[in-house]
């Protein structure tokens, strides 16, 4: 059976459980309280976090087509943002985040409030999906 380091880079995107910590972490407070503002404005406190975030703003508003579920482009471009892959890999916007979520210091989020308040603003709109079951496969001995 396949060992972790066997796993392609690419397939790391659905194997990141790996990095999930082992303890349940205090609540992420404080984000919801923030303004709604754009998301040029939201990403303003992640430029010195994420590499080259202003590149992908502009990948992202190239390629948002017309929003659907009452989303504005801003928050239609949030998500796109979340689920963008960027070369290389582990400088992606979800991973930096996923890492900051992961991590037990709450405090490493407070930039990230603004993204945070537009994202689940967003994600709060999108209807309820009709199936409820997920599946997850992964290609390593988890024993």
């Amino acid at each position: 059976m396949a060992k972790f380091n066997d796993i392609p880079d690419n397939t790391s995107r659905f194997s990141d459980f790996i990095s999930e910590p082992n303890k349940i972490l205090p609540p992420i407070q404080g984000y919801d309280e923030q303004p709604l503002v754009s998301l040029d404005e939201a990403v303003k406190p992640l430029e010195s976090i994420v590499p080259q975030i202003n590149h992908m703003i502009w990948t992202v508003k190239q390629n948002l087509i017309e929003p659907k579920d009452d989303l504005s482009r801003d928050e239609s471009s949030s998500i796109m943002l979340y689920t963008l892959e960027w070369p290389p890999p582990d400088k992606s916007f979800y991973r930096i985040l996923n890492e900051k979520l992961r991590s037990l210091d709450r405090r490493q989020l407070i930039p990230w409030f603004l993204y945070l308040r537009l994202f689940m603003h967003a994600l709060s709109k999108l209807p309820p999906i009709e199936h409820r079951i997920i599946y997850r496969g992964i290609k390593m001995d988890l024993v």
